[in-house]
C-alpha cells in the first residue's frame, strides 16, 4: 500500500499529527529543558495535556482506534487550539454521518437545477457561478467568465489555479489564493471521500504546490470575504463575494460577485457588463 493511500485511510491521525506538530509547546504550559528534535508537541505531551493516556492517544494517531468519544475529541481539539472550521472536520472524520449530507456515489451530480440557471439569466450584471464539490464550474453569467476565464462552464478552480500559466496573472494575491483553495477543498472531501479523493489524489500527482498544501491538512470554511482580480482592458478589481450553499445532495454552491457601490470598481464592473449586453446583441443580429 502507498503512503498516499495510508494517509488516505487514516485523515483522523493524519490530521491530529499535522495539528499536533504546530503547536508551541512553551506556550501549551510544556517546560522541557532538554534539545528537542520534534516539531511542536510529543505524542505523550499532547495526550497528557488532553488528560488522555499516551498509549491510547498513540492508538488514535496510528489509526488502530477510529472513533473516539466527543469528550476525547474536545480535549484534544482544546490543546491544539483548533477553530471552529477544524472542530467541526475533526468530528467529521470520527463521524461521517454527522456531518453535512452529501452524496453517497462516487460520480459527481453536474446537472444545475433549472430555476438557478433563470437567477443567473437574471443576474448578467453581477459575475456570478455554481460549482459542484470538485470545484467544477457547472453554469455562470457571461459576466463571471469576462472577469475571470476560471469562472467559466467547463473549468475547474483547483486546476487553473495550479495548472494553468494565466493564473498568476489574474489573481495578484495568487499564494492566498491557493492555500484557501486547498484547505476549502479539504473541508468538502471529509464530506465525500468517494466523490473526491480521485480527484485529490490526480492533483497530488500534477502539482507539486498542490501535494504540499495537501499536506499540510489545514481546513478553510470561508462563505464570504473579498478578492482581487486582474482583469483584462479593465485592471485590478476589488470584488466582494458571498457563497450559498444550493439544498440537495448534489453539493453545489452558488457564488455572487459585486462591487463595493460607488467605488471605482462599481464603475469599471458596470462598464464590462455593458460591453457583455453589447456583445450579446451584435451576436444575435442576423
Amino acid at each position: 500500500m502507498t503512503r498516499d493511500n495510508n494517509q488516505n485511510d487514516n485523515r483522523l491521525g493524519s490530521f491530529l499529527r499535522s495539528r499536533r506538530e504546530r503547536v508551541d509547546p512553551a506556550s501549551a504550559g510544556v517546560v522541557d529543558n532538554t534539545r528537542r528534535r520534534v516539531k511542536g508537541l510529543r505524542r505523550e505531551e499532547l495526550a497528557l495535556l488532553a488528560g488522555v493516556s499516551p498509549s491510547y492517544y498513540t492508538r488514535i494517531e496510528q489509526g488502530r482506534d477510529r472513533h473516539p468519544s466527543r469528550e476525547i475529541l474536545e480535549a484534544l481539539a482544546g490543546v491544539l487550539r483548533l477553530d471552529d472550521t477544524e472542530r467541526t472536520y475533526l468530528w467529521s472524520l470520527v463521524a461521517p454521518s454527522l456531518a453535512p449530507a452529501a452524496g453517497s456515489g462516487a460520480e459527481p451530480v453536474d446537472a444545475v437545477r433549472p430555476g438557478v440557471l433563470v437567477l443567473l439569466e437574471r443576474w448578467a450584471d453581477l459575475p456570478a457561478f455554481v460549482v459542484g464539490p470538485r470545484r467544477d464550474v457547472l453554469a455562470g453569467t457571461a459576466l463571471a467568465a469576462r472577469v475571470n476565464p476560471a469562472w467559466s462552464p467547463g473549468h475547474n478552480l483547483i486546476e487553473f489555479t495550479f495548472l494553468d500559466p494565466r493564473a498568476p496573472r489574474v489573481y495578484p494575491d495568487w499564494e492566498d489564493i491557493a492555500v484557501q483553495a486547498v484547505a476549502g477543498l479539504r473541508t468538502t472531501v471529509a464530506g465525500r471521500p468517494a466523490e473526491l479523493d480521485e480527484f485529490v489524489a490526480s492533483m497530488r500527482e500534477r502539482s507539486d504546490t498542490f501535494r504540499a498544501l495537501w499536506d499540510s491538512h489545514d481546513v478553510y470554511d470561508r462563505v464570504t470575504g473579498r478578492k482581487r482580480l486582474a482583469v483584462e482592458d479593465a485592471g485590478i478589481l476589488s470584488l466582494d463575494f458571498e457563497t450559498f450553499a444550493l439544498a440537495g445532495p448534489e453539493g453545489h454552491v452558488l457564488y455572487v460577485y459585486f462591487p463595493q457601490p460607488g467605488s471605482k470598481d462599481d464603475t469599471a464592473l458596470r462598464l464590462l457588463a455593458g460591453e457583455e449586453r453589447a456583445g450579446r446583441k451584435d451576436g444575435a443580429q442576423p
